[in-house]
């Protein structure tokens, strides 16, 4: 989710803290009561509520965020390295891990899932450039509090149900409904919220590992102050999908062969061969032949394996106990080798039903439908976006809301990836949604979006607004949402009689009152 929500100023000026331990301790009592239930990172009383963070946009490209957080203190400068979703992969939102990282409270630069190795590269060359601007020692690591069952640190063990198809044959995708049960967990959600997944990896790719390591993966290994199977913590424990920088340079002292030894301290500067440029770790052992590595410093160089964050795709009210989330499995071939999604391919091909899943619920960040029954709803959801207006739509009608509903959905083609088609034309038949526009890009030779839909659909579109409708978009942020933004602020220009910066003044506007909510990925 990429709202963008101030830090709480909750450790007071007062403390006997620094500058750099109060914003990491605000910062981690923040993530702390998000993940007890309360939103991460909400307040009326903000430590800097003037503060502009014109870097905080998924659609910009690093380079473009970095130039606007040049000249800013260096947490924020590091902050504009991440990739400013503020999912909550990573146990924070972008600017408190930033704060963490910079105070030195925080030393693991690998946590950012959709950021990946160009922010922990980033990361470490700010860090290094920046030094000189510390005042004091970095903090030393601020031990963790016991979490609560449910919370990202201790995930509750939820039971997969189904993970059936929604695509019909001739789609080129595979989108699957996953479904689960909840009975056994005390884990609550809300319409708008997102679900962390743990997932397992690969089976094929942990042996295939394991083979050319030459282990059985019945070693048993410390791990984190445990004794565990050497096979588990690949599964389940470790990134064997994206290699770190250190675990490069790890295997490069492993290396035999000197050539190899430079050519892998070369990938972990970013240098190497194009064709290994997004190995796995897999790929490296198999390039580098000479490279023996021991196992405690293999799974020491490894990072830990990140939880796969998912929007929820159901109403509590309408399943209790239960949770459902829509979720593409993602594929691909690479050096002679099928690669599979973590999360979405251990949902989709290697869990089964009956087994159990660790998982916790991350709660949004203002992203929900209206709290006013009465208030319109407009969502723009293509392809997997759909997930959370189905929840709104679920929970709207659970809740007898009176207000109108219209629904923006697209994809390739009608007669194979018109997901959730059955229920949401039920929808429309009942006068649950009032208003529904589609957008199948491959159903003729003009390719058509969302975005030509809601440009079809100005006048009405603006009326909507006018009258106090809420805005939501869901998907992808680079390209999608920002489309979505652009003909939004368009329609202001036309339609409102606005100037482009009396639209951007007026969106801006929605957006501080509620009105205007983004969950991008």
């Amino acid at each position: 989710m990429n709202a963008i929500t101030p830090v709480p100023s909750i450790i007071p000026e007062t403390a006997p803290f620094s500058t750099e331990q109060r914003a990491w301790l605000n910062g981690f009592f923040a993530a702390y009561l998000g993940v007890s239930g309360e939103v991460v990172g909400h307040t009326d009383a903000a430590a800097e509520p003037d503060e502009d963070l014109p870097w905080h946009d998924a659609s910009l490209a690093m380079p473009e965020r970095l130039e606007l957080a040049k000249d800013r203190k260096p947490e924020r400068q590091l902050m504009a390295a991440m990739a400013q979703l503020d999912c909550g992969q990573c146990g924070y939102l972008c600017q408190t891990y930033a704060e963490a990282v910079w105070s030195g409270a925080e030393a693991d630069m690998g946590r950012c899932v959709p950021g990946g190795k160009e922010t922990q590269r980033k990361l470490k060359e700010l860090l290094a450039a920046l030094e000189p601007q510390r005042v004091g020692a970095p903090a030393a690591p601020v031990p963790k509090a016991s979490a609560p069952v449910g919370s990202r640190d201790r995930p509750a063990l939820a039971t997969l149900v189904d993970a059936y198809p929604l695509n019909r044959p001739g789609s080129g995708k595979d989108v699957r409904h996953v479904v689960l049960d909840l009975s056994t967990t005390d884990l609550t959600y809300e319409a708008g919220d997102s679900v962390g997944v743990f997932a397992r990896k690969n089976p094929q790719l942990v042996q295939a590992v394991l083979d050319r390591v030459g282990a059985t993966g019945e070693e048993m290994v410390a791990f984190d102050g445990e004794a565990l199977p050497l096979r588990q913590v690949l599964l389940s424990k470790v990134d064997i999908a994206r290699p770190s920088d250190e675990c490069m340079e790890f295997l490069a002292t492993r290396a035999f062969d000197g050539e190899e030894a430079l050519k892998l301290q070369a990938l972990a500067r970013g240098e190497g061969p194009a064709e290994l440029v997004d190995a796995d770790l897999l790929d490296l052992l198999m390039a580098f032949p000479s490279v023996m590595p021991s196992l405690p410093g293999l799974l020491k160089a490894l990072d830990r394996l990140q939880p796969r964050l998912y929007s929820i795709a159901s109403s509590s009210k309408a399943h209790p106990r239960e949770v459902h989330l829509t979720v593409s499995a993602v594929r691909w071939d690479s050096n002679e080798r099928t690669r599979t999604g973590i999360g979405s391919c251990y949902l989709a091909d290697f869990a089964k039903p009956g087994d159990v899943i660790p998982i916790f619920v991350q709660k949004s960040h203002g992203f929900g439908p209206p709290a006013d029954d009465g208030a319109a709803a407009i969502m723009v959801g293509p392809g997997t976006g759909i997930a959370p207006f189905r929840a709104f739509l679920e929970e709207r009608e659970a809740r007898g809301a009176k207000g109108k509903n219209w629904l923006f959905f697209g994809d390739q083609k009608r007669s194979a990836d018109f997901l959730y088609e059955d229920q949401i034309m039920d929808w429309q038949r009942r006068g649950v949604l009032h208003r529904l526009d589609l957008a199948f890009s491959r159903d003729q030779v003009e390719k058509i979006y969302v975005q030509n839909r809601m440009q079809e659909a100005a006048a009405e579109l603006w009326q909507w607004l006018e009258e106090g409708a809420h805005f939501y978009v869901c998907g992808d942020a680079q390209r999608m949402a920002k489309d979505v933004e652009d003909t939004l602020l368009r329609i202001a220009v036309e339609q409102g009689g606005r100037s482009p910066e009396q639209a951007k003044a007026w969106l801006d506007g929605l957006a501080k009152a509620g009105r205007y909510q983004r969950d991008v990925y």
